[in-house]
């Protein structure tokens, strides 16, 4: 889902480069050391986000989250 994400966030944001260009100083619109790190960056926090109800879910007991309530 991570990679989903980038990929069209890159492409909405490579789209919406050049409407914005004239907004941006000191950078161009299509930089790819900005879009490589934000991209790195985002992946990051989403794969940081993910750890702890990722290793919550692997210690339940299948048993007990089957039997449920």
């Amino acid at each position: 889902m991570i990679a989903t994400g980038a990929v069209i966030g890159l492409a909405l944001s490579t789209a919406s480069a050049r409407l914005l260009a004239s907004m941006l100083f000191g950078v161009q619109p299509l930089d790819p050391m900005t879009f490589g790190s934000v991209t790195v960056v985002l992946a990051l926090t989403a794969a940081v986000s993910i750890v702890g109800p990722a290793w919550r879910a692997v210690r339940v007991d299948p048993a007990v989250a089957l039997r449920g309530d």
